[in-house]
């Protein structure tokens, strides 16, 4: 979406899947928008292009389960954010699919 250097490595687990994410994604998206604006003014106009298409990709967010959420983000020293994405994962029976090294770490531990 955002042109991530790794992007490619995770293209081939998204391919045709259906996608979930925590509802804070677009926020987290809206972050990362922000930064590389921040870093790339003049890549403005196709940062906020790929954002505006994220309805495109048809992810459903769903409402984390905060007191378990709490628990995975004290167990792997994770922020409340990112353990969101693993709490999903693991209340769906899913795999986790990040660029996010840390997180992929924990979630392997789990």
């Amino acid at each position: 979406m955002f042109f991530e250097p790794r992007g490619g490595e995770v293209e081939p687990a998204l391919a045709g899947a259906k996608l979930y994410a925590p509802a804070l994604i677009r926020y987290e998206l809206a972050n990362v928008c922000l930064r590389k604006i921040r870093t790339r003014p003049s890549e403005r106009r196709a940062v906020l292009a790929a954002f505006g298409s994220l309805d495109g990709f048809g992810i459903a967010e769903v409402p984390a389960a905060f007191e378990q959420t709490i628990k995975i983000a004290e167990e792997t020293k994770l922020s409340l954010y990112d353990a969101s994405y693993l709490w999903l994962a693991r209340e769906m029976g899913v795999e986790l699919v990040t660029l996010d090294d840390k997180l992929k770490r924990a979630a392997l531990k789990l």
